[in-house]
């Protein structure tokens, strides 16, 4: 109990005399010419705070324990007797101090701009100011220690010493006096003086101004500290100045002394601190300090101390006191300064302002302790007396202040908030102004833009705003970020806080009834738009920090006043978006919004259902989307803000968006959609993470909670499915724009049909995630855009894969290989009308689906089916990377060779049903491209792709599974009604398209003609009719036009396939021209004769080779036209086949085509011997050079074909014949 009752002064003082080893013997002055990086200290070490100067004085302990040890001490030159000098000569030693003053103001009469002079006088000025402080700190060690405190009268003789040293308290007063009087006003100092404030503290050489300056400092603050320590040794007797008393007749005693130092002292600092707060704009008002150096800081630190010391010990005014006396006088601004003392004459253009602007930097400084240390725990004393007259002042509406001035005056209220104890008084006279101004709105003009959004857009930003004033904020940012308004409910809400937080008695039961009070029918019906918006931005911030659901129900009826006719359409979406910023605060505060969204969401529904009736009035549309928009934000936002969503968020949900959803147009309907998604997704969310929590068994305080949210979660669904869906639904197959936002949002809820199940509609039951591929993903009819889009969102999600699994559906990949089929068939098709794309802009496909299709392509070949056939394929990963038209090409050539690698019939088998799988209905895809033949691309791709299907799926398609596929590829694509119509001539770019892609189609038939077992001669009679149908299209008028565009059956002849394949295609075709193209009508040859004949020429050619089928086929006919068309161009060719064919069979193995060749060569001598005897033996000249053999084996023939010649005509033997 003992140690505990230790009084801290006690303490302190035996702290002080432990420390006094280490006292530096050099003087305390004050100075701001030191690195304040160094230590991170906030004064010299030489100050009277880090010395510990003021701290020892206030103690009552020795001021310097160290010094003044000697006898003999040296003052201004003179060596004097420690303990006798100021008594014995007083007057002298202060006369001395005087004249040193004196040099050192000659000193600065004599400065000059050189600066060989700098370091001269500045050691000089230096000495002087040094001494003078010496002698003031020996008078104050002197009083300590020699000075006998008063006796009791004593009637017997003292010695004259005892005499003198009897009037020495006397003497100091008087001479105190005077000093105060010669070095007058700090203020008054020359300009050239006081400028010296501003010299770089950094410097080391400083001109004779500084240094007077700061020995005008030092002076009038040891005056006080002398007075007091003199105080303090007479045991608090006042002291009278009995010799100035009996020559002026006025009173002088140490007390009114040090009162009027210090009356004048604080006058002065504040008239300098007027000085600078010339300077100073309103919105810096809190970082810039009100001292001109750190010296002036020190000194009002040291002010503080030392009167709120002695105002704790005697009744002696605080320092707070004296400074509103001196603010006060400011506020008088008197007409005549006659009889008024020289601080009182202090001129202030704004002194409201400036007062406080001072009273809120002097406020700071009670944070700094006796040594000079921060302290922010530090009580600090209050001057709330003062500052509510001051608040009264700024609030007053005669005084009309303006918005620029409150601003930093509420500023500087709420930092004194933060300083100093509660005062609810402060927040009453606020409230009296605010509450008649609520209309206003704040600004500052010269401020910009800024200061005008005084409505807030959306519910969030509105309770964001408010939340800013009831949390920590940096409060000089506030007078660019907010406005007065806000600055007060700051300040309210500090209030509240604090007070609930101290004293547990919340303080709003104390203000309830006159905020109440300020609100009636008429007041509500006043407010405008903005003092609607102040109106809300108070209540949320009360609802905040106070009673939410008694202050919420207040508003509601409070809102109630306004007549339904007198509210704008802006005044009623700001209406909402406050009820919204309430629906926050529960949310944020866990509470059940059930009433308050019931009472939204039926307004919402009645605006949903004007919204749709409106049909041609654009203006009501508008207004009213104004409020529906307000609503899907709130909505949003709560959904956002919720953590379990567990507080009745579905009454949010109502029907009123089956109304609204079919009256959405463009970037509305964007807008609506884009909130479902976040709905969708948070639901998802959330749900996941509660459904988490339970299968952990979570064991915290809130493990109830998860179970309350599921229950809420299945009704969301269920609001979800039956308020939106319905519309989604419908517009799948919409003829309108197909918005990726419809895609996006099917997906969401397939993911949601895979978390909640149960809920979702009867019509999807019981595998709703089936149904809902089936309506968005595997559905023919829905636009391919959709599809694409719908689909890449889930073809990786694992968790669908294994819920197909489950169900045991294993067409899941199949079908969706399927629609990537159908997207890339379809990607020419425009979207926006239904119909083909016309003009060039439009034809090329839209860099947004391209990429879309590119990402589908990338994610199909992911699944599993797919990385299965390409591996056995082993086609390469580039294939990836290409466009998606390379890639299903690529894919098709995979599934053909991966069929090829089958040994078994049951794989085969399995392999063919998987591919028609993969195919569907591929001819219902193109068949908007075929219907109006057009665009080029779309025809393009379509006998590109279906060719590549013919040619690289022949092996399956020649199975009896497929070949209704191929027989309806062949009558759709090849041979469709308008290209057996031979007089019609085809489209130029449905030829272009068939011209590049016939060669596939014909390998490919080829083949299936060499495979097929049961449909043989139907299918050779298919590929005799294609051949039929185009040879003759694509066969130039000349020869010299055929290597031009090269005819796609030459391609399709000289490509590398199988030998059968080839054989067959080549019989076939050389059939088809010889029937068709090489007959002659009597002896009229054909027309494009020569176009024929270079072609089969150009066969033989690239070939390299003779067959059988070309001596049965052609070989005929070609003689024949040598024999009997005199073209030049067409015997030179003719003559050419038949040289390529007798070659052809001399380089060939085996006799069976030089059989042949004899045999053709015999039956032409015979037919055309009789009546082209000429023409045949000169033809028989030409082969006989190229194969003698053949032309001797055929004598006989020639022999009797004459012989029978001679017979017919009857004319006996001719000679020139034979």
């Amino acid at each position: 109990f003992v140690a505990s009752s230790i009084s801290p002064f006690l303490t302190e003082s035996l702290e002080m005399i432990m420390e006094v080893e280490n006292e530096n013997s050099k003087p305390p002055c004050f100075s701001c010419a030191f690195d304040n990086q160094n230590g991170g200290r906030s004064f010299s070490a030489e100050s009277y705070l880090a010395s510990g100067s003021l701290k020892r004085v206030l103690l009552t302990l020795d001021p310097s324990p160290n010094d003044y040890e000697d006898d003999v001490v040296e003052m201004f030159g003179f060596q004097w007797v420690t303990e006798m000098a100021l008594v014995e000569s007083c007057g002298l030693l202060f006369g001395l101090l005087r004249q040193q003053i004196y040099r050192l103001e000659n000193l600065v009469q004599m400065s000059s701009s050189d600066f060989g002079q700098a370091a001269n006088l500045h050691s000089e000025a230096e000495s002087i100011r040094h001494q003078c402080i010496e002698f003031l700190h020996y008078v104050k060690v002197f009083i300590f220690r020699y000075l006998e405190p008063p006796k009791v009268e004593n009637d017997g003789m003292l010695h004259p010493y005892e005499e003198l040293e009897a009037q020495l308290p006397s003497m100091l007063v008087e001479e105190l006096h005077a000093l105060t009087m010669h070095i007058g006003h700090l203020c008054e100092l020359p300009s050239s003086v006081l400028a010296a404030f501003t010299i770089q503290h950094q410097a080391k050489v400083f001109p004779p101004s500084w240094h007077l300056l700061h020995l005008h400092l030092d002076i009038n603050w040891l005056v006080l500290e002398v007075l007091h320590v003199l105080g303090e040794k007479m045991m608090r007797q006042v002291v009278y100045a009995n010799h100035f008393i009996n020559l002026t007749g006025e009173n002088l005693t140490s007390i009114s002394l040090f009162e009027t130092h210090c009356g004048n002292l604080i006058s002065d600092l504040i008239s300098l601190s007027i000085n600078k707060y010339i300077k100073v704009r309103p919105s810096e008002a809190l970082i810039s300090h009100h001292y001109p150096c750190t010296c002036i800081k020190e000194l009002w630190i040291l002010l503080i101390q030392l009167l709120d010391h002695r105002n704790k010990g005697s009744h002696t005014e605080c320092f707070w006191s004296l400074v509103n006396k001196t603010l006060k006088n400011i506020f008088e601004r008197p007409s005549s300064s006659e009889g008024m003392s020289g601080f009182e004459t202090i001129q202030c253009k704004d002194p409201l302002s400036f007062s406080w602007w001072i009273i809120t930097h002097l406020t700071s400084l009670y944070q700094f302790d006796r040594n000079g240390n921060l302290d922010e725990k530090k009580q600090k004393k209050s001057n709330w007396k003062f500052v509510e007259e001051l608040l009264k002042k700024s609030t007053d509406a005669q005084a009309g202040v303006l918005e620029e001035h409150l601003r930093m005056h509420l500023q500087c209220c709420l930092t004194l908030c933060r300083f100093w104890d509660l005062n609810l008084s402060i927040v009453t006279i606020l409230w009296d102004y605010y509450s008649k101004n609520l209309n206003s709105c704040f600004t500052v003009p010269w401020l910009g833009l800024k200061g005008l959004a005084n409505v807030s857009k959306t519910s969030l930003s509105m309770l964001e705003l408010v939340k800013s004033c009831c949390c920590e904020q940096q409060i000089p940012a506030l007078y660019n970020s907010s406005n007065s308004y806000f600055i007060f409910l700051s300040i309210l809400a500090w209030m509240m806080k604090e007070e609930a937080e101290n004293s547990g008695m919340h303080p709003w039961k104390q203000i309830k009834g006159r905020v109440y009070s300020k609100f009636h029918r008429r007041r509500m019906q006043e407010l405008t738009e903005v003092g609607l918006q102040n109106f809300f931005n108070l209540f949320l911030m009360l609802a905040i920090v106070a009673e939410t659901e008694d202050i919420v129900s207040r508003v509601l009826d409070l809102l109630d006043f306004l007549t339904p006719s007198s509210i704008t359409v802006s005044r009623r979406a700001l209406i909402w978006r406050g009820h919204f910023a309430f629906l926050l605060i529960y949310v944020e505060k866990n509470m059940d919004i059930n009433v308050l969204a019931e009472k939204l969401s039926n307004a919402f529904r009645e605006k949903a259902k004007e919204f749709l009736v409106t049909k041609n009035d654009y203006t009501q549309k508008q207004n009213l989307w104004t409020l529906l928009s307000t609503y899907i934000d709130g909505v949003q936002e709560v959904f956002e803000t919720s953590s379990y969503l567990s507080l009745s968020e579905e009454k949010l949900l109502n029907d009123g968006f089956t109304m609204l959803l079919p009256a959405c147009r463009g970037a509305e309907l964007s807008m609506v959609l884009n909130f479902l998604q976040v709905v969708l997704a948070r639901l998802r969310s959330v749900h996941k993470r509660v459904s988490q929590g339970l299968q952990l068994g979570n064991t915290a305080p809130d493990a109830q909670l998860p179970l309350a949210a599921k229950e809420h979660h299945l009704a969301v669904a269920s609001a979800l499915w039956r308020n939106f869906f319905p519309y989604l639904k419908s517009q799948r197959m919409s003829q309108m724009p197909s918005s990726p936002q419809l895609a996006d949002t099917a997906a969401g809820f397939t993911l949601l049909a895979l978390d909640i199940p149960s809920k979702a509609l009867s019509d999807l039951q019981p595998q709703p995630v089936l149904s809902m591929m089936q309506l968005f993903g595997w559905d023919d009819m829905v636009w391919p855009q959709l599809v694409s889009r719908y689909l890449s969102h889930l073809i990786q999600n694992s968790a669908l894969c294994e819920a197909f699994s489950s169900m045991g559906y294993t067409s899941y990949e199949a079908l969706t290989v399927r629609s990537w089929f159908r997207c890339v068939l379809q990607m020419f098709i425009d979207q926006r009308t239904g119909m083909l794309a016309k003009t060039d802009a439009e034809r090329t496909v839209g860099k947004s689906y391209m990429e879309q299709l590119t990402e589908m392509t990338r994610l199909i070949f992911k699944l599993s089916e797919v990385e299965n056939i390409l591996s056995k394929a082993h086609v390469e990963e580039s294939v990836f990377k290409q466009d998606p038209k390379n890639a299903l090409v690529q894919f098709i050539k995979a599934v053909g060779r991966t069929y090829s690698g089958l040994q078994t019939l049951p794989e085969k088998s399995a392999m063919v049903a998987k591919t028609l799988e993969y195919l569907g209905d591929v001819l219902k895809y193109v068949k908007p491209y075929l219907k109006v033949k057009g665009p080029p691309e779309g025809l393009q791709l379509t006998y590109w792709i279906i060719g590549c299907l013919v040619k690289f799926w022949a092996p399956i398609l020649a199975t009896s599974k497929a070949q209704q596929l191929l027989f309806r590829i062949v009558d759709c694509l090849l041979l469709p009604h308008s290209v057996l119509q031979q007089d019609k001539e085809l489209p130029v770019a449905l030829l272009s398209a068939i011209q590049e892609s016939l060669p596939l189609y014909l390998q490919g038939l080829s083949f299936i003609c060499c495979q097929s077992q049961t449909q043989g001669a139907y299918l050779n009679q298919l590929l005799g009719s294609i051949i039929q149908q185009y040879f003759g299209r694509f066969l130039p008028s000349s020869p010299t036009a055929l290597g031009a565009g090269q005819h796609p059956m030459l391609t399709a002849l000289c490509s590398s396939i199988t030998a059968p394949q080839m054989l067959r295609l080549r019989k076939t075709t050389l059939h088809v021209i010889n029937e068709n193209y090489m007959q002659f009508k009597g002896n009229a040859p054909p027309p494009r004769l020569a176009s024929v004949v270079a072609f089969i020429l150009e066969v033989l050619q690239r070939t390299r080779s003779t067959e059988l089928c070309d001596i049965d086929l052609v070989l005929p006919a070609v003689l024949k036209c040598m024999v009997l068309v005199n073209e030049l161009q067409v015997k030179k060719i003719s003559t050419d086949i038949v040289q390529y064919m007798v070659e052809g069979c001399q380089a060939g193995s085996g006799g069976e085509r030089a059989t042949q060749l004899t045999s053709v060569f015999r039956q032409f001598i015979q037919e055309y011997t009789a009546v082209y005897d000429h023409r045949v033996f000169s033809i028989l000249e030409t082969v006989a050079v190229l194969d003698q053999t053949l032309v001797t084996s055929l004598i006989p023939t020639m022999t009797q074909s004459l012989k029978d010649s001679e017979r017919k005509q009857g004319l006996g033997r001719n000679a020139a014949q034979r």
